[in-house]
């Protein structure tokens, strides 16, 4: 059986994400009062310098690390 490439545009879902998480996510990305700051100055720059489908490239690289480094 061959599989198609899944596109990274949007649309298909390649992992599933946890509702919990992604809640716990947002929370610390918007409330938390130390890491708010770092988290919303790097998107910031991220989506003024990178295109949509680089900003998804580097999503899935960083879920990827953090999958095969869970010690870090």
């Amino acid at each position: 059986m061959v599989l198609s490439p899944v596109s990274i545009l949007g649309g298909d879902s390649v992992y599933c994400i946890n509702e919990a998480q992604m809640s716990h996510a947002k929370q610390l990305a918007e409330e938390d009062p130390d890491s708010s700051t770092k988290i919303k100055s790097l998107i910031k720059k991220l989506e003024t310098d990178f295109t949509r489908n680089e900003r998804a490239a580097l999503a899935f690289t960083i879920i990827d690390n953090l999958r095969q480094n869970r010690e870090k």
